[in-house]
């Protein structure tokens, strides 16, 4: 086969993707809607396997890759998923889906009276580039002994969508790859201030349409600010040699980041929560001990919370 380099190279863009479906999981779900045709209404729960496949080589050695998502949405039905983002678009891809999709499919398949029963999952890609000559879909096809066989692998485009669009149709999850869209023209941009100004409003943009989403309940501060952070990691790595870029966006989008700020708003929603139980727990006759167990905290931060609460 030619035009395939086994040799996968992970981007920070790889780590944004894998850090937006871990913490913001809920966020995949439109994208599903939008790529699959699919009608789930968000009270779905995500469930995510392993993304280590070790594939077996022909010189006997067992080669470790990693796929960016693999999980399932569990709702009315039960579906498995894979899900791989690539920043540049490439055919070469589907080969890489092809070994994922059935490693996957023998890791949990299963024999029956001497047939081995597998299942893909239902594969799609997001490409952040692409041009005009990008489908809007690939297939897989193969010749076997029984038969032709074949599935079809959507592929999501990021720059095809308008901001508009992306929160009309709800897929937050692509706003951190927004600036790709901008991308061939980062050297006016950076030159020209009057250019720029241009881009930092669809910036602005962004902010203003996250504030509404949060205050009308559409969205928490968590995901707000994950959104946030993680467009910020990726326009550093995409303008890293256009500063006044950088510069100008990072200061709509909220300055410079020193720390993951979004993760400390979880945790103390959290312990807010926790505090909580924990005197409702007291109220009701539990003890120190059985309430620190409960609330995964210690017997010291029970006994200083009811000792802030005046108990």
């Amino acid at each position: 086969m030619t035009g395939y380099d086994a040799q996968t190279v992970h981007t920070p863009y790889d780590d944004v993707f894998r850090t937006l479906l871990n913490d913001c999981s809920k966020l995949m779900i439109p994208v599903l809607n939008e790529t699959f045709g699919e009608h789930y209404t968000g009270d779905e729960t995500i469930l995510f396997h392993q993304n280590e496949h070790f594939l077996d080589r022909q010189d006997g050695n067992a080669e470790k890759r990693i796929s960016d998502s693999s999980f399932t949405v569990i709702g009315e039905k039960r579906q498995q998923y894979l899900y791989e983002c690539q920043s540049t678009a490439d055919s070469s891809m589907l080969v890489r889906i092809f070994e994922y999709a059935t490693q996957i499919a023998i890791e949990q398949g299963e024999i029956l009276k001497h047939i081995l029963c597998v299942k893909i999952p239902r594969c799609a890609v997001l490409f952040l580039r692409s041009t005009r000559n990008t489908p809007d879909q690939m297939k897989i096809h193969m010749e076997t002994p029984g038969g032709a066989v074949g599935f079809d692998v959507p592929v999501t485009r990021v720059q095809k969508y308008s901001l508009e669009e992306l929160f009309e149709k709800d897929l937050l999850f692509l706003i951190p790859f927004y600036i790709f869209k901008f991308e061939d023209r980062f050297w006016e941009y950076n030159t020209k201030e009057e250019k720029r100004k241009e881009l930092e409003e669809e910036y602005t943009k962004i902010m203003n349409y996250l504030d509404e989403r949060l205050i009308d309940g559409k969205i928490n501060a968590y995901i707000r600010k994950t959104l946030i952070e993680m467009s910020v990691k990726v326009l550093d790595h995409i303008a890293k040699k256009y500063e006044n870029i950088r510069e100008g966006v990072r200061v709509i989008m909220g300055g410079r980041i020193l720390e993951y700020e979004a993760k400390t708003i979880l945790r103390e929603g959290i312990m807010k929560q926790a505090k909580e139980t924990a005197l409702n727990l007291y109220e009701m006759g539990m003890k120190e001990d059985f309430i620190a167990k409960a609330v995964n905290v210690s017997v010291d931060v029970v006994k200083q919370w009811l000792d802030l609460a005046g108990i």
